[in-house]
């Protein structure tokens, strides 16, 4: 499940390794108070056995044992333990206590204590076996003391230890994810503002935001919103100069329209009525085709349209334009040719690339007077797959070739009824293949436009 606050994400992040380290301190806490409680029963158990060994007495040729009282009331703790015990010589002769009492496994050494667990008579015990010279006997005689507890006090006494280890543990851990919580707050509060600065602007207001008052970590962010603005502002800008552009170029053919139209529904000559409405046709026609020219102009914008990686085949696309567009060069009287130097191709998106060749043969085709000649030619053996428009039109002065990508842009001087915006649509297309776009003079005197495309891989 996908967890869509920051701050508590942050707080789980935060708080999960701290539970864990919790966890493994409350485990060695437990052992540590079983550790504890283990060797306070086992020293009171020494105590004691030794008490016992210490009070067993060799009186006129015997040893005799007796059990002090202190050595069972030291296991009075108030839990009700059972006290067990067993006194033998060395040579396993009960003296006093519980015969049956559990033994130790491993070999006494005298005078220290072995501790082992067990259980008698149903309960589980704790023992302690020491072995002990009798106290006035001649000849190194010795006892073998046990003593056993029942784990009541053993029980409770780890417990009280652990309960109250796990409880400061729970309370520091509560305590931490107070002061978490806390500081997350304060930490997030110039993300916090800076959410309020992006919700509190305006929808034309796209300024930079402020990074000086955020953390380093944010300021990356900040500078990222500011470029995106930056770019937002930028394509605005554009598209209002866009706008305002083609509402100009599209006022002045609609207004030679309307004035076609109303000549030709006012005259009675038939002859100047037909040569109206041709006019009109032809004004229609001109606008259709802006029309269509200012659509795809804005799909090859950035985000436009959706980027296609489609195989092209240059020489394919530069056949399939010039079979469109063979009766425009038939009508106008001129030679229009293809060569195919080298098979060339490229990745893109193919109708796009087609409808640049359009506006490059077109725009030859406009310039071009009658009787001139119009040549395609398309090489792929170089680095790059290049398609060539030459015309022997009146070509571009040199100071004039960079401006005539500018939308709408036309240079003084120059016939026909072109819009403007072919080149511009050419070079939006070139520019998201990555490619370039280059003008320079046909070798007969008219102008060369070389479109250099990223070759098709293998």
């Amino acid at each position: 499940m996908r967890i869509d606050s920051l701050r508590f994400q942050l707080l789980v992040w935060l708080l999960l390794p701290l539970a864990g380290l919790v966890a493994l301190n409350v485990w060695t806490s437990w052992r540590q108070a079983r550790a504890t409680a283990d060797l306070v029963t086992d020293r009171t158990l020494d105590a004691s056995a030794r008490a016992i060994a210490e009070d067993v007495r060799f009186d006129r040729g015997a040893v005799d044992a007796i059990v002090p009282p202190v050595a069972l009331e030291m296991f009075d703790t108030g839990h009700r333990d059972r006290v067990f015990y067993r006194v033998v010589t060395g040579d396993g002769r009960l003296l006093t206590g519980y015969p049956d009492l559990p033994e130790p496994a491993s070999t006494l050494k005298e005078g220290v204590a072995t501790h082992f667990a067990g259980s008698y008579r149903g309960e589980d015990m704790r023992f302690a076996a020491l072995s002990y010279p009798v106290v006035g006997a001649p000849d190194g005689r010795r006892v073998v003391v046990v003593v056993g507890v029942t784990l009541a006090g053993h029980g409770a006494m780890l417990r009280e230890l652990w309960v109250g280890g796990f409880g400061r543990q729970l309370i520091l851990l509560v305590a931490v994810g107070v002061l978490v919580v806390i500081g997350l707050r304060r930490g997030l509060a110039p993300l916090m503002r800076l959410r309020d600065a992006v919700l509190d602007k305006r929808r034309d207001d796209l300024s930079p935001l402020p990074d000086a008052a955020v953390q380093s970590e944010l300021r990356p962010l900040v500078q990222a919103l500011n470029t995106y603005m930056g770019r937002v502002a930028g394509q605005m800008a554009a598209q209002r100069r866009f706008v305002a552009n083609a509402a100009h170029q599209l006022r002045t053919p609609l207004a030679l329209l309307a004035t076609q139209v109303a000549f030709a529904r006012r005259t009675q000559e038939p002859a100047e009525r037909a040569e109206a409405l041709g006019a009109a046709e032809l004004s229609t026609r001109h606008l259709a085709r802006l029309a269509a020219q200012l659509l795809v102009l804005s799909r090859v914008e950035p985000g436009g349209r959706r980027p296609r990686d489609e195989r092209i085949d240059l020489g394919d696309s530069a056949r399939m334009v010039l079979e469109g567009l063979a009766d425009l060069a038939v009508e106008r009287g001129i030679d229009l040719g293809l060569d195919v130097i080298a098979p060339a191709g490229t990745v893109g998106d193919g109708a796009m690339v087609r409808e640049a060749i359009v506006n490059l043969v077109e725009n030859a085709l406009r310039y071009t007077p009658p009787g001139g000649r119009v040549t395609v030619a398309v090489d792929g053996a170089g680095a790059e797959a290049v398609l060539t428009v030459d015309d022997s039109g009146p070509g571009i002065a040199p100071q004039e070739r960079e401006r005539v990508f500018e939308r709408f842009y036309r240079v003084p001087g120059t016939p026909g009824e072109g819009s403007g915006i072919g080149l511009s649509i050419v070079r939006e297309v070139v520019d998201g293949m990555g490619g370039a776009l280059v003008l320079g003079t046909a070798p007969e005197g008219g102008l060369r436009v070389e479109m250099r495309l990223p070759p098709a891989p293998p």
